[in-house]
């Protein structure tokens, strides 16, 4: 039976297998780090209130991952317009449940201040560019992930591994490779805003992925662009090519990630649209480059903030995988989600994940599922834990 605090929107069969599967199991986590300049420019994301901010988020959320509210962080949380870093869920699940952490810095611009293992990319330009970053680049982090997915699950065994990540303008990356493989994912992604900013997330994606298709000697068509973009792009896309074009370094090595660890372990994908983003990439490396996986290993865990939010469509977003040519041997995921409410919090920060302001990160949502999975938390006892982060925190500061 499954857990009354875990809700499953699409595949229910296979994921109520899974989560019967893993009942009862600790995971090992892994956090993939990266960067993409789409991240800087103005407006398009929450996660740090500024362009300057947002340049060090994914530092100040891995290091306070690690080490918690009373180390005094090299780089602290950034502000937010409004809410908290959703980092606070994850530390609050993996110190309760001594849950092991493994980071991993796929392209960042500058190191973090914890233990990281090093995977040797680089941060990615603008996907606008068209040239996000180097082919080799993508290749290497791809391996890197393949390389790790199978060292992390040979010490797992009979347990699932969460992969999560942080990359600030993800949302967009996640559109644009959604987009290059022939998904119709405009207007379903979400983001850190508390209505989604679609039409500039799209701008970006047209151009970079015009960009694409214009380096490969593909010109661009007028007004039907929106409608040929699929057909155009999907029939001749190597995966890792469309990453490097308009992707991110951390999509390659959790795919990578992913795919080596579903020969052995389960896995479970922490996010929402990015990781909708991966799972397609998945499909469509394994097809391309002929590699094995095991997609009924593989499940999608994510926040209801993300799942059912108002202003994007993400159960429409994971059905439409499964309608597409180049998926076809991971087809749609079961997409799970923790029903944690911050509704009846003491803490403002934290009541405005029901107005919309941050609704993931940091594997936030897949850390709630494993408290439910692992040890049958119910809500009070998760926003209890979750409460305590803030606190610890508000007095580190004071």
């Amino acid at each position: 039976m499954p857990n009354s605090q875990i809700s499953i929107y699409t595949q229910k069969q296979q994921g109520e297998q899974w989560l019967r599967r893993y009942r009862g199991c600790l995971p090992v986590f892994a956090c993939v780090l990266g960067f993409t300049e789409t991240g800087l420019i103005p407006g398009i994301s929450a996660a740090g209130r500024t362009p300057e901010d947002r340049k060090y988020t994914a530092c100040a959320d891995a290091e306070f991952l690690y080490y918690g509210p009373e180390h005094k962080a090299q780089y602290p949380l950034p502000p937010l317009a409004a809410g908290a870093s959703p980092v606070l869920i994850s530390r609050a699940v993996f110190e309760s449940l001594k849950i092991p952490i493994h980071l991993f810095n796929a392209g960042l611009p500058q190191a973090p201040a914890v233990p990281v293992i090093d995977l040797g990319g680089t941060l990615a330009k603008c996907l606008s560019q068209g040239a996000a970053m180097e082919i080799t680049t993508v290749h290497h982090l791809f391996e890197q992930g393949l390389l790790w997915g199978e060292r992390l699950a040979a010490n797992i065994q009979q347990e699932y591994l969460i992969v999560g990540e942080c990359v600030v303008g993800g949302t967009t990356t996640a559109l644009a490779i959604l987009t290059g493989l022939g998904i119709d994912a405009a207007g379903k992604v979400n983001s850190s805003h508390p209505v989604c900013n679609h039409a500039q997330k799209w701008a970006l994606v047209q151009a970079g992925l015009e960009k694409m298709k214009g380096s490969r000697g593909q010109g661009a068509g007028g007004r039907e662009q929106d409608k040929i973009f699929q057909s155009q792009i999907q029939n001749s896309v190597d995966p890792l090519k469309l990453v490097a074009a308009v992707g991110d370094p951390m999509q390659a090595v959790v795919a990578g990630m992913a795919i080596a660890a579903s020969r052995s372990c389960g896995v479970m994908l922490a996010g929402g649209t990015q990781m909708l983003a991966v799972y397609a990439l998945i499909s469509a490396i394994a097809q391309a480059y002929a590699l094995s996986w095991q997609p009924e290993a593989v499940v999608v865990g994510t926040t209801r903030w993300v799942a059912e939010d108002p202003t994007g469509a993400t159960v429409d977003l994971a059905l439409n995988l499964g309608k597409n040519s180049l998926t076809p041997s991971g087809g749609t995921p079961p997409l799970l989600a923790t029903h944690l409410s911050f509704a009846n919090s003491r803490y403002p920060q934290l009541r405005a994940y029901e107005q919309g302001f941050v609704k993931e990160g940091m594997g936030a949502g897949a850390a709630c599922i494993a408290a439910h999975l692992s040890q049958d938390w119910q809500q009070h006892q998760l926003l209890a834990a979750i409460e305590a982060q803030l606190e610890r925190l508000s007095i580190a500061l004071s």
